[in-house]
């Protein structure tokens, strides 16, 4: 993203390149000494993306109920592992999201892990580029920490930035095909959350419309590919998965990345956690519906719903946060970034990097930095626009 020389000295593009060019250079020397992949005896290392692979495994035998029976999908993960090992990665997507793991698990594992960053990447990559409209976007999208991390475990959120980044992109002048991508995003209902009230405030007819029907085929296609048994087993895992993950703590309270993990963080309830969230969610439907409905530009309006829809949901992890990318690149659509922008920007990226150490949900932090960047523009243009009515009054 070009910023001009008078205002900084900086070369922002050779910046973003270096920090991407680390990247591949810390994960290539991890490979090399044995600490991502696999570990020097040739072994499979375990992190998130074997629990993908153990439920198309699963799938591909023809029991993907058991997918959500957590005893036999960590009996699956520790086959594909090829040897014992501690924790468990469990399996919470819907039924549709097996048609991704299946395919995955017909591969050998390695191929299938380096599969699935080689296609998601790119997609989010161009996503952001578009959205930006800049050259030099993907560099800054690659740069950007939770790519890494992504990377690193084998997680899915750069298809998620990259299915709201489109649906966003697409929405004002294909609106089918960005209900179509919004339809997709299903695998990960929880931020999905706001879109109704987005696009029902705001008339997008066709793309709920088509949103709709890309979901209920899906519900239809995979229940015949798997059998309803699957979609039983996953409605019947969601009260588990909800008790072990967010009641429970099981993954750490720092490392959920929301108000609700927060709130948890700090030594509160579950009780007092969920009326937090709850209300935080109920203001923010409230105020992105608002906003959907103003004179306001639309950029700004995507950039608002992208970071809402990471504080409106009680479940998101770091890995989930290429999302306020997609953010950030709206908000360079709107208007490029002034030097206090990119301040703030900076800090947001350097929370997210700091994450494997800091022991809390610093990403929540980088979430709000983001959000208190919308909120100066949409008061500043809102202004601007009052004064405009103010003069043709």
């Amino acid at each position: 993203m070009d910023f001009p020389a008078s205002k900084s000295r900086v070369d922002w593009t050779a910046l973003a390149f270096g920090v991407a060019l680390s990247y591949l250079v810390f994960l290539v020397a991890m490979f090399v000494s044995g600490f991502w992949l696999r570990d020097a005896q040739g072994a499979i290392i375990t992190n998130d993306f074997i629990d993908v692979f153990a439920a198309g495994t699963l799938a591909n035998a023809g029991h993907a109920a058991s997918a959500y029976d957590w005893e036999a999908h960590r009996a699956a993960e520790i086959a594909v592992a090829g040897h014992f090992f501690d924790g468990y990665y469990g399996w919470h997507y819907p039924p549709p999201f097996l048609f991704v793991a299946s395919l995955l698990a017909r591969l050998p594992y390695f191929v299938a892990f380096s599969f699935w960053i080689a296609v998601t990447l790119p997609l989010y990559a161009f996503a952001i580029s578009r959205i930006a409209n800049n050259r030099n976007a993907w560099l800054f999208a690659l740069a950007f920490p939770a790519v890494l991390l992504n990377i690193y475990v084998g997680q899915n959120g750069l298809a998620s930035a990259a299915l709201i980044g489109a649906t966003l992109l697409l929405m004002e002048d294909r609106p089918w095909l960005s209900g179509l991508c919004l339809g997709l995003l299903a695998y990960k209902p929880q931020f999905g959350i706001l879109f109704p009230f987005v696009l029902l405030a705001s008339g997008q007819w066709r793309v709920l419309a088509s949103a709709g029907a890309t979901v209920l085929a899906m519900m239809i296609l995979s229940a015949f590919a798997f059998g309803t048994e699957a979609w039983t087993a996953f409605f019947h895992s969601i009260p588990h998965t909800t008790d072990m993950i967010l009641a429970g703590g099981h993954a750490g309270w720092n490392k959920l990345q929301t108000i609700y993990g927060f709130v948890r963080w700090l030594g509160g309830s579950d009780h007092s956690a969920w009326i937090v969230q709850i209300s935080v969610s109920l203001v923010l439907a409230a105020g992105v519906a608002f906003l959907w409905r103003s004179n306001l530009p639309f950029a700004l309006k995507a950039a608002a719903l992208c970071t809402a829809a990471l504080l409106a949901t009680p479940y998101a992890y770091i890995y989930d946060f290429p999302i306020l990318a997609v953010s950030m690149a709206f908000l360079f659509r709107d208007r490029a970034f002034d030097r206090y922008e990119i301040c703030v920007v900076a800090a947001a990226a350097a929370l997210i990097a700091v994450f494997p150490w800091a022991g809390s949900p610093v990403a929540l932090a980088s979430t709000l930095l983001v959000a208190s960047l919308i909120t100066r523009r949409a008061r500043k243009r809102g202004i601007d626009l009052l004064d405009v009515a103010l003069q043709r009054g």
